[in-house]
Order: C-alpha cells, then structure tokens, then sequence
C-alpha cells in the first residue's frame, strides 16, 4: 500500500478537551460502533420468541447471517475507505443497513427475515471504520479518550439496552425489537451524515482489488457459512468438508495474489509483522468469548422453564434486565477505567488480566447459573474482564499501527474477530443443543447444555489470556500519539 496522504489538522495538538463540535462527532461515531451491538442484543432477547413463533430450530442464523455477510464485505469496504472516504462507505453501508432492517422488521416468513437481517448486515463494516476515523478526524490528545469511549460505549449498551430490549419484547413482542433497530439505524445514518466530517486520509493512487477481496471474503465465508451448518449437515459430512476446503483453497489463493497486485488489499508487510498478527490474534479469541456469550446467557434467562423438556429460567426480558443490570455496570465502569490505564500500563498485560477475568467469571458461571444472586455472583467476576476486552482492543490496534494502515487494520481485525465470534457461538449452539429436545419444530435446552456452554467461553477466554504471551511489546497510547505527532 502506498503512503497516505494526511491533512494538517491531524498533526494540531488542538484543543485538550471535548469542544461541542468534537462531542457531535463522538456521539455520531459512538453510535455506528454500538449499532451492531444494540443490534445483537435486541435479536439475542427476541431469539427464544423468534425460534417459537417461526417454529424453526435453526434460530443460530438470525444472529450469524450478519457475521456471514459482514465477513464477506468487509475486505471490499476497508479498501474502499482507504480509497474514497471512511465517512462515505460508512454512509452507504448504514443506508444498505437500513433497507435490511425494514425488510426483517416487515417479514411474513423466517426465510423472508433472515434475507433482511442479511442486509442488515452490511452496516458491520461501520464499527471498524469508526474507530479508524477516530484517529483520523480527532485532534492527537483526543484520539486516546475518544478510542476508550468508542470501545467502552458497549458497557452503556450491556447496561441500558436489556431495559429497552425487555420493554420492547413484554409490550410489543418481537416486532417491536426489530423496528426499533430500523429506527436506530435510520438515526445512525443521519447523525453521519450531519456531524461526522469525511476522513482527510486517503491511499495515494491505489485501486480497488476485486480479485483479492473475493477470495479473502468468498474463502472465510466459505469457511463460516460451513461452520454454521455443521450441526444440520453433520460435521464430518462431505459438503462441510467441501466448503471448508474451498475455503481454506480460496484462502491460500489470495495470499498468493497479495504478493502480486500493485495495489494489495491487505498489505502482507504489515499483517506478517510480528506486533500486528499477535494483537490481532489475541484480541480476536478473546472477543470471540465476550461477543459469544451473549447467546448463552440470553437463552438460559428467557427460554421457558418446563420439566423433562426446558431448563431455562423462563424470566421476562424485563426481569433479565434487572438482573444482568450489576454486570453491565461493572462492565461499563471497567471500560473507562482501562482506557485511562492504557495511557500508562502496558496493554498487554490489561488483555491478560480481562481474559482471565472472563475465563473464571464464567467458569464461576458453569456451576452456579439458577438463580437471581447466581447470575449476579458471576457476572460481576466475568463483567471486569469484559469491560477490560472491549475497550483495549481499539486501544491495542492503534499502538500496533500507523495511522495510514488504521483502516485496514481495524478492518482485518474486526473481520478475525467476527470469524471467530461465529466458530465461538455456532459451538455454544451445539453443545446447548446435546441433550435437548425439539418440541413443534423448537429446540429446548437442558440445564447440562448451559453448562458446558459457559465452559466453553470460559475455555476461550482463557486462551485469549495466555495469547498475550505471543505479543512484542505494544506502544502505549500516550507513545502512539507521539509518533502520530512526527507524521
């Protein structure tokens, strides 16, 4: 990739705090990272009433089709930012979102919402590029605390969506769920398009590489699409061993190309140094644990409790609101707290301490899962390490790249992170599963299922701790923003 060019403004010290202008833009870019979110935490509450209404036992899609479809897009959408603009892919992809979202929300049939939450999809692109901007559009003294914001908003999320998420299912049931995020979306998509300045960071004389964006996003998705499958197919199946290999093919193929084209799609030089594929390997596992969770914790509390056939808790969106309220405190408290504490404490260390956080909050979990104050115990374990998660993880890219390859970085750690969020979840669904039963075209769960889901987060939270050991020394924010400053 070519050098970007950098407008002046990004190398001001500007002002040392949030002007009105600055807030207006944080609050637009805190949006299109939290959308996708809110997004997942409204479907994961109206999940359970969704799977009954439709009678469908695959309900793992109508929270994976996004991830499948944001796996395939997101190579092509970096490359475009980098290209023609941050704000204008991310207001294109919103728009696209938006039109998805109203077609979910209209849906006559399950086949018909999957087709919108599909669309919907598109808009996964707008998170990694808004931390990119973040960089770009911010004064360097502002570039760190907003980066902490963005990442931490997700407490904010876990803390005041279960209310609206609960309030929308008790008195509008699942169709209110879904215009809501229609509605959210059409927000996000005015608030970029008032607020947000356009990046001033372009790629110099690139082009757009079709071929390797089709092979990188056709292979993973190959790979993905597979993977959510594995359960109906049978996962030693001939077609699952197919599209995962044509996956894996499609993979080595684009690598391949990478070493040829003028104008790569993911320079090799920056994803073969050491700095950068650690960080993204380790924050991807284990953000695979915190975003995956959600599914587990979502079914238990709000699936019916019936005996001999369901051990959910059968509770209220409402009530697991209450409930997972301390959590989502915690959670929201934690991610402030680090992104103050990377600007002096190494942040690989901060990774460690969250992943291992999450690794015996929901092994706590696995055991004691059946009350009010069991939820609560453990969740205010696991709640520190995912606070800690989601905010060192932006905080991390930016000390492990510069600001040109801010984009694409961003990008290519999102699109691991997503991979890995679908093989986490798609997992957790299979266990669940084992030793459920499937009443009028409905799987239930049973209380051994919930188990060994928790252990399973647990597991990858805890490799996601000891990846930390594979990664060099990372900058620290605060020497980030001076090498930022010499550009």
């Amino acid at each position: 990739m070519s050098d970007a060019k950098i407008a002046p403004a990004t190398r001001e010290e500007g002002p040392s705090g949030f002007t009105g202008r600055y807030v207006l833009i944080l609050i637009s870019l805190l949006l299109s990272v939290q959308l996708l979110p809110i997004m997942g935490l409204l479907s994961g509450n109206a999940q359970s009433e969704i799977a009954i209404h439709f009678g469908t036992t695959r309900i793992a899609w109508f929270t994976l089709i996004t991830a499948l479809v944001g796996t395939f897009v997101l190579p092509f959408a970096a490359k475009a930012a980098g290209l023609y603009g941050k704000k204008r892919v991310m207001v294109i992809a919103t728009a696209l979102g938006l039109v998805g979202d109203v077609i979910a929300a209209m849906s006559t049939s399950y086949d018909m919402l999957l087709l919108g939450r599909g669309i919907a999809g598109l808009y996964t692109v707008a998170m990694p590029l808004a931390y990119a901007m973040a960089r770009d559009v911010f004064p360097r003294r502002l570039v760190g605390p907003a980066s902490g914001v963005l990442g931490g908003g997700v407490g904010l999320v876990a803390l005041v969506g279960p209310f609206l998420s609960g309030y929308l299912l008790d008195h509008h049931g699942f169709r209110g769920s879904l215009w809501f995020m229609a509605v959210a979306t059409a927000v996000n998509l005015l608030l970029l398009l008032v607020f947000v300045p356009e990046s001033p960071v372009r790629e110099d004389g690139g082009r757009m590489d079709w071929l390797g964006g089709l092979l990188l996003g056709g292979g993973l998705t190959s790979i993905v699409y597979a993977i959510g499958e594995g359960s109906h197919w049978g996962w030693t199946s001939g077609k699952l061993c197919a599209f995962v290999g044509l996956g894996l093919v499609a993979l080595i193929a684009f690598f391949l190309v990478q070493r040829r084209v003028a104008s790569p799609l993911l320079p090799l030089s920056l994803l073969t140094q050491r700095k950068v594929w650690t960080v993204f390997l380790a924050t991807s596992v284990a953000a695979g644990a915190v975003y995956s969770v959600g599914v587990v914790m979502q079914l238990l509390a709000l699936m019916p409790q019936i005996p001999g056939l369901s051990d959910g808790l059968g509770w209220s969106a409402t009530k697991n609101a209450q409930v997972t309220a301390p959590m989502s405190i915690i959670i929201l408290v934690m991610a402030v707290v680090t992104g103050t504490l990377a600007r002096r404490i190494d942040t690989r260390l901060l990774l460690g301490i969250g992943g291992a956080f999450t690794a015996v909050g929901y092994g706590l979990g696995s055991q004691i899962h059946h009350s009010v104050s069991d939820i609560v115990t453990f969740g205010l374990v696991a709640g520190v390490g995912m606070g800690i998660i989601v905010s060192i993880i932006p905080i991390m890219v930016i000390g492990a790249v510069g600001p040109k390859d801010q984009a694409v970085a961003n990008g290519a750690q999102n699109l691991l992170q997503s991979v890995a969020q679908v093989i986490v979840t798609q997992i957790a669904f299979v266990i669940m599963s084992q030793n459920g039963k499937v009443m009028k075209g409905t799987q239930f769960y049973v209380d051994s299922g919930f188990t060994n889901a928790f252990w399973l987060i647990s597991a990858v939270g805890a490799v996601g701790a000891l990846l930390v050991l594979l990664i060099p020394k990372v900058k620290k924010l605060d020497e980030a923003e001076v090498g930022q400053a010499a550009l």
